[in-house]
């Protein structure tokens, strides 16, 4: 169940304007049973003035009449008619201006180790520019020759989660590639031993 805004001022209404059992209002304002006891009794809110939520459209009154009736019926809320909030996409991590400078060495040391991989996936993984990347692939990098190759996950530009995924990835390109040549290199000798047989 979704939490109710303000659950003890709405228990103490509950309370005091109808004959719901304390199980019904403790299960509904999410409360403890002994809690609602404690509000019924005065002894935990001081002249705290209840809220209606019939009102604030989170209860109806043939709900609560209903519930009335039948002890062993739990309390539901209102559907509402307004919509979901949407999660908000993660921002770009911020890099302190200390690490900035070691970007290039975790791009030489990522197309060092993995050569196939894109700039994108670059880009993505470390949060620098194609540029960058590109000229230290072309090693047209103003300071490639003092660039030395670091493990960027060392390096903190990310974890080792997000290493493993481009890891994996290009392990299985690899190995389709790999079973991609020696098929042809199967076909091949295959071919040239049925054009020895037909010269036969």
């Amino acid at each position: 169940m979704a939490k109710i805004l303000m659950p003890k001022a709405t228990a103490v209404w509950l309370l005091e304007n109808t004959s719901l059992t304390f199980g019904q209002i403790s299960k509904f304002c999410e409360l403890h049973i002994l809690e609602i006891e404690s509000i019924a009794n005065g002894e935990v809110v001081n002249k705290m003035p209840g809220i209606n939520p019939i009102n604030n459209k989170i209860l109806n009154i043939d709900e609560i009449k209903k519930c009335e009736k039948n002890s062993k019926l739990n309390l539901k809320l209102n559907k509402t008619l307004l919509p979901k909030p949407k999660r908000m996409a993660k921002g770009t991590k911020y890099t302190p201006i200390a690490k900035r400078q070691e970007r290039p060495s975790a791009i030489k040391w990522l197309l060092k180790e993995f050569p196939a991989i894109t700039d994108n996936e670059i880009c993505k993984l470390i949060r620098t520019t194609k540029n960058t990347v590109d000229s230290i692939r072309n090693k047209s990098h103003w300071n490639y020759e003092n660039i030395i190759a670091k493990d960027p996950k060392n390096l903190g530009f990310c974890n080792e989660k997000d290493l493993n995924k481009i890891l994996q990835k290009h392990i299985k390109e690899d190995e389709t590639t790999t079973n991609d040549v020696i098929e042809d290199v199967s076909n091949e000798k295959k071919n040239d031993e049925d054009g020895k047989v037909e010269n036969i």
